[in-house]
């Protein structure tokens, strides 16, 4: 079975003799299986199709700078299509744990009701399909809306992941309720790790705040930790593209890989595909004193 970065994770049910490692340890403490080596995580058959992505993702060099360890207890906001799911699950689960978590279902509009059925059906789906990607019971995954925190995760977890969605938290305006879930999740020494396409520097706020173009000015996410808080630690240029203007009229959505979704011509991909995936901000939160 193949894997499709953009698609549904309900994909990793199909797919789990290729996500399968050999330990149980999810929610109930670390087990004594040795820790894998991220280097051959990244290196599995199972990331066939994600690889061509390392190069503009930098998952070795971003876990490193976030500081992330496979003994530590790592949360992943929104997982999506599972891309940093399929490094992070089979590297943190054999001798530390993994928690997916989303936003609240029942605080958002939808299209129809077969956007809202799916939308409201995430946590028992991705349970079972990291499950059987896995090996493990889906009793033992640990995933959940964020207002729905078990009360045995709060100030547990050393890592939260935040890839790439900070400009849906903020135009969907939960950015506030994800951060505070966030801060009661962590231990005191936890940390927040955040990748998210930037927004030029001296960016409009109508143009990159209050309109979805998928990018955000660093300080406005900066902002966002603050004012819920947390204070910055560092950051990373590890994730940065150069070649990224940010700003056409498509949005981030212009690059790859989503390359406006089909609707380019081969000449417009070709210049796309040249400049590569976003510019990135890569920022690291500590809770503020």
């Amino acid at each position: 079975m193949k894997f499709n970065s953009l698609a549904p994770l309900a994909l990793l049910a199909a797919g789990s003799a290729m996500l399968t490692v050999a330990a149980p340890a999810v929610a109930d403490g670390h087990s004594e299986t040795a820790a894998p080596a991220l280097s051959d995580v990244l290196a599995h058959e199972r990331r066939d199709d994600d690889r061509a992505r390392d190069q503009y993702r930098n998952p070795e060099e971003t876990l490193a700078f976030f500081g992330v360890e496979p003994t530590m207890t790592v949360a992943e906001y929104g997982p999506g299509g599972g891309w940093y799911t399929r490094v992070l699950a089979p590297y943190v689960m054999p001798a530390g744990s993994y928690i997916a978590f989303n936003g609240d279902s029942d605080g958002r509009a939808y299209r129809d009701r077969a956007q809202e059925a799916r939308a409201k059906g995430w946590t028992e789906r991705f349970k079972q399909g990291l499950a059987e990607g896995m090996g493990v019971e889906a009793e033992d995954v640990v995933a959940f809306e964020i207002d729905e925190m078990p009360e045995e995760v709060a100030g547990t977890v050393d890592r939260v992941l935040i890839f790439r969605s900070m400009h849906g938290l903020n135009i969907g305006n939960t950015a506030d309720e994800i951060i505070r879930g966030v801060r009661a999740m962590l231990k005191d020494d936890g940390m927040v790790g955040v990748v998210q396409h930037r927004a030029p520097e001296g960016a409009s706020w109508d143009n990159y705040v209050g309109s979805q173009r998928g990018y955000l000015p660093q300080e406005v996410v900066v902002k966002m930790f603050e004012v819920n808080g947390f204070e910055l630690v560092s950051s990373s240029e590890v994730n940065a593209n150069p070649n990224d203007t940010a700003d056409y009229e498509g949005g981030v959505w212009t690059l790859p890989p989503a390359l406006g979704f089909g609707r380019q011509s081969e000449e417009e991909m070709a210049k796309h595909r040249a400049i590569g995936e976003s510019d990135r901000m890569t920022l690291l939160f500590k809770k503020a004193n």
